[in-house]
């Protein structure tokens, strides 16, 4: 069995005259994950269309171990939009979970935890940690704040001991199987929903 065809083929001629659109594409097709949309557009396009309608949300994620979850959880911040995302720690993360949408977000790079809750306290944005640790709250007994920044650990050894200290509050995600936690991609990708559920979705109890 033949496995579908991803994305489009060459544009048919006259290709449309727009600067947002990739000549290359134009000519040779668009395989890429993107939106239809967004077919045959240059990155550059696209992220500028995005940076029009980000939500307010930014995430943070400790990367001291190189965790192949980083790339996950920015593919995720871009299925939601999310303003920008925090790389604290190393320079160099492992990207291949992002799928390449790690274009089309604005990243920014901190070398250390107080350069990076600098930014935040100038920013006038709360820092709300995600852990399963002493204290921490449940997630549905939670108003997460519109201006926030989420932050995650690496998996296994979760957040550092100094983020856990400047962070307003830690959030734990309840669970009800044998494990002790969930991953922290999928963590990720449960937290941003209900950010996005409590403060940009028009959704009615019934």
């Amino acid at each position: 069995m033949n496995k579908p065809e991803i994305g489009i083929g060459p544009h048919l001629k006259p290709w449309p005259a727009d600067d947002k659109y990739d000549r290359e594409l134009l000519e040779n097709g668009d395989k890429r994950n993107v939106l239809d949309k967004y077919r045959y557009w240059t990155v550059e396009a696209i992220k500028a269309d995005l940076n029009k309608t980000r939500t307010s949300l930014h995430i943070a994620i400790e990367n001291w171990q190189h965790d192949l979850n980083i790339g996950t959880i920015v593919r995720t911040a871009n299925a939601f939009n999310v303003e920008t995302v925090h790389i604290i720690g190393k320079r160099h993360w492992n990207r291949r979970g992002a799928m390449v949408t790690d274009r089309y977000m604005n990243i920014i790079q901190h070398s250390t935890v107080d350069e990076f809750a600098k930014l935040m306290e100038n920013d006038n944005r709360e820092i709300v940690a995600i852990d399963i640790i002493p204290g921490a709250v449940e997630l549905s007994k939670t108003k997460l704040p519109k201006r926030t920044v989420l932050v995650f650990g690496g998996e296994g050894p979760g957040l550092s001991d100094q983020m856990q200290q400047i962070a307003s509050k830690t959030i734990m995600i309840e669970q009800f199987g044998s494990t002790r936690s969930v991953n922290v991609g999928v963590a990720a990708g449960i937290t941003m929903y209900v950010w996005m559920q409590q403060n940009t979705l028009n959704i009615k109890e019934e």
